[in-house]
């Protein structure tokens, strides 16, 4: 059996299997149109090397679950894009950050 030293065991960004490497992020909405998963952060994920993705959602169980999609786009496309009225923000923890849509505005507009 090989043996590696320290260094050996760091994940490194391989050249051809994966053209980066992995980068965490949080999903947090400003509003909730469906009511299911709430505000605030409402997820974290991780975007592999190779475009993958893997998120867990943070409601409680039995509703709280690990999924997987073969890309960003493709977890965009599902669960973001559709519902552009909740204001949602991915942010990287590289510092990218990214707003999909607006949320209402929640200021309470009084009868004349």
């Amino acid at each position: 059996m090989e043996q590696h030293g320290k260094e050996g065991l760091v994940p490194a960004k391989p050249a051809k299997k994966a053209p980066r490497g992995m980068r965490a992020f949080t999903v947090c909405r400003q509003a909730d149109e469906t009511g299911v998963s709430g505000e605030g952060i409402i997820a974290e994920g991780v975007e592999w090397g190779d475009g993958g993705v893997s998120l867990r959602w943070l409601t409680p169980w039995p509703k709280g679950c690990i999924v997987y999609w073969h890309s960003m786009h493709d977890f965009l496309s599902v669960h973001i894009l559709p519902h552009m009225s909740n204001g949602t923000i991915i942010t990287f923890d590289d510092g990218e950050q990214t707003t999909y849509g607006t949320p209402p505005s929640k200021e309470k507009v009084s009868p004349e």
